[in-house]
């Protein structure tokens, strides 16, 4: 692969062993340490909260953006989670309009919404996805130093670049 394509400033920048051992271009190191994860006092899914201990690890400076993400896709060929309808034979009995590839795309709100509503603020929309960040009719004109949205964990994973999300606090 000619990763000289991929821009140096984004988690798609060249593979570990492509790269100096030093400081990697446009990534910051964070210590490791401790910290709570989780809540008593929230949403029920938060608990518990505990301590958690972890490794020192480096991550991007910004995130990873529209045209470091097209640079990705067009080296790899990736097709993102959005871009991708459900297998039926998953969903038995969902409504057919809930098996397209959509994605959640934020809704303004006339005003204050109950929170444990986020149906009041996001829309499944279909065609929504990292190119068509609005849905169909929008795309990514001048948005190109923007971050990338509408990628699920699966599409972030950094492996096939040489890299990895960080694991150490997973729960």
């Amino acid at each position: 692969m000619d990763w000289s394509a991929i821009p140096t400033n984004s988690a798609f920048s060249a593979p570990a062993e492509h790269r100096s051992a030093q400081a990697p271009a446009a990534m910051v190191r964070i210590p490791g340490g401790s910290f709570v994860m989780g809540s008593d006092s929230h949403y029920p899914e938060e608990a518990p909260a505990h301590r958690v201990e972890m490794e020192a690890f480096w991550i991007d400076r910004a995130p990873v953006t529209n045209a470091a993400f097209r640079c990705f896709v067009e080296a790899t060929g990736h097709v993102t989670v959005a871009e991708l309808a459900p297998d039926p034979s998953q969903y038995p009995g969902a409504r057919p309009e809930m098996l397209r590839a959509a994605s959640l795309v934020f809704r303004k709100t006339r005003g204050p919404v109950d929170t444990r509503d986020w149906s009041q603020w996001w829309e499944l929309r279909a065609g929504a996805d990292w190119r068509h960040p609005y849905g169909p009719g929008s795309n990514l004109v001048g948005l190109d130093e923007h971050p990338v949205v509408h990628v699920a964990y699966a599409d972030a994973l950094a492996e096939s670049v040489g890299e990895k999300i960080p694991q150490g606090a997973a729960g």
